[in-house]
């Protein structure tokens, strides 16, 4: 399955008092040709001052569906266990009929051990926090399939993560969209072990789109040729400076090719 490039902004939705300057930066991210617009879901920034502002996830997505038109949204990644995994399903839905069927249903183990001290969740281990994760799917995947009116199409879930023995696994089985963290060599590693674990479950690895971080014109071919068709750009308040999300779409625009036309 060939795929074309697409090129995603994380809006790190930290850093920046002033919600209208994240709305604001959303527009411009549209306007400028990016294909996904993402947050991510934590509760205090991930670097800069760690009491700094922050904004919610969810509701966030909520906002973005309405006002934008072209572009999809979601979470570069939800955490696994921040909530109930059918209501969750129910939020997803809601928000894919908002935004018209835009929605992308990212989703993680979670790892950020501020998030869970100061909110009242276990934190437990990498283990625990994974195998709730392969507790949560399954009913978000059922709870998808129950709900009145049903989304508006598939959802495509994304799972972020690279782990050989449990994320692996629930990518093969649940993912449309894989999302690998790691230098180039250790997303060749695992993108090896997602093929086998495919096998395991009888499914084509070419059912499930690659993902990474924009890894810079100079290595992003490279990316290319191992598979990988979506680029996400990190950007961070509180300014949102997004030459890094132009260059990347400027470097999209040159190495897809044009769409077919005057096709019978």
């Amino acid at each position: 399955m060939t795929r074309s490039i697409r090129i995603g902004l994380q809006l790190q939705p930290q850093q920046q008092p002033d919600y209208g300057v994240i709305r604001d930066t959303v527009l411009r991210a549209e306007d400028a040709g990016a294909d996904i617009v993402f947050n991510w879901d934590h509760f205090y920034p991930l670097y800069g001052d760690p009491d700094g502002a922050h904004f919610e996830c969810w509701t966030m997505l909520g906002a973005w569906a309405e006002q934008t038109e072209r572009v999809e949204i979601g979470a570069l990644v939800t955490g696994g266990g921040y909530r109930n995994p059918d209501l969750l399903a129910d939020m997803a839905r809601t928000v894919d009929h908002i935004s018209g069927g835009r929605l992308i249903l990212g989703i993680g183990s979670g790892w950020f051990e501020k998030d869970y001290d100061e909110y009242g969740y276990e934190f437990g281990t990498k283990g625990s926090r994974l195998d709730l994760l392969a507790e949560y799917l399954p009913r978000i995947t059922s709870r998808l399939g129950k709900l009145n009116p049903q989304p508006t199409r598939h959802i495509p879930l994304l799972i972020g993560g690279g782990g050989p023995k449990k994320t692996l696994p629930l990518v093969a089985k649940y993912a449309d969209i894989w999302h690998s963290f790691g230098e180039f060599e250790t997303h060749t590693e695992k993108s090896k072990i997602l093929e086998a674990r495919c096998t395991d479950v009888g499914r084509s690895p070419s059912e499930i789109e690659r993902s990474t971080s924009w890894p810079g014109l100079e290595h992003a071919a490279a990316y290319v040729d191992e598979g990988i068709s979506l680029f996400t750009v990190g950007i961070g308040g509180p300014d949102y400076d997004l030459a890094p999300l132009i260059e990347a779409i400027g470097w999209r625009d040159e190495n897809s090719p044009p769409p077919l036309s005057g096709l019978a």
